[in-house]
């Protein structure tokens, strides 16, 4: 099991974990890209060794060619001389370095796969961690006005429940009240200016009672004088 794949498996753990603990979108989010960087990390520098072992394995595998060309040229050099026995030995040894080096060529295949899967992890990786951080931003502005949304649905609510509204009614009431007592103030008042017509209107009144008196009692006198 590669690096990327135990990685695959924590994240889903992890989201798991904190879907059934209703944990923050946002938390969640942050969590899944910390693991993808760290993973990533982790990714580079198993690569980084890998790179380097393959260099070294490499450098081992030019030196036991080297050695395998140089008892190659110690054997010619040996049958033209006449010595077969030489020859023999030198060959033996050149088959040695050839041993060597299949195995070791085996083990640089090897690490070169190892390699190139680090690479692809690590390309595959980089796509998502950067798709993801593309994400982040509009993810948490769908939490946040979600999270706003809720919020005013649950102002309506409560804006709609039965309390409230005996609330909102006894403060109108009280306001009503206010205003009742206001206009009690000056209930049955004039205002000076309607005193001072009022005054006239009466003094009219009575002028003309008055003159109304004087004139019959003007025509008493005059049958009493005329009897």
């Amino acid at each position: 099991m590669g690096i990327y794949t135990r990685f695959k498996d924590i994240i889903a753990s992890n989201i798991s974990a904190m879907l059934d603990n209703a944990e923050d979108p946002e938390k969640l989010i942050k969590l899944m890209i910390r693991e993808m960087e760290d993973t990533l990390i982790e990714i580079k520098s198993s690569c980084a060794n890998a790179i380097a072992n393959q260099k070294k394995v490499q450098r081992l595998l030019d030196d036991i060619q080297d050695k395998e060309d140089f008892w190659i040229q110690k054997a010619e050099l040996a049958v033209k001389k006449g010595k077969d026995n030489l020859a023999r030995q030198a060959l033996q040894e050149k088959r040695q370095q050839s041993q060597k080096a299949e195995a070791v060529e085996i083990e640089l295949t090897e690490l070169g796969s190892i390699v190139e899967q680090y690479r692809d992890d690590i390309q595959e990786l980089e796509d998502k961690l950067k798709s993801a951080r593309e994400k982040q931003r509009m993810l948490v502005q769908r939490h946040i006005r979600a999270k706003g949304k809720k919020r005013a649905q649950e102002e309506i609510r409560r804006a709609d429940s039965v309390e409230v509204m005996q609330k909102f009614e006894e403060l109108e009431n009280h306001i009503e009240r206010m205003e009742a007592e206001a206009d009690l103030v000056n209930y049955g008042r004039h205002s000076t200016l309607e005193d001072e017509f009022d005054a006239l209107e009466a003094d009219d009144d009575i002028e003309a009672e008055l003159n109304k008196l004087k004139s019959s009692q003007s025509s008493k006198n005059d049958d009493t004088t005329n009897a």
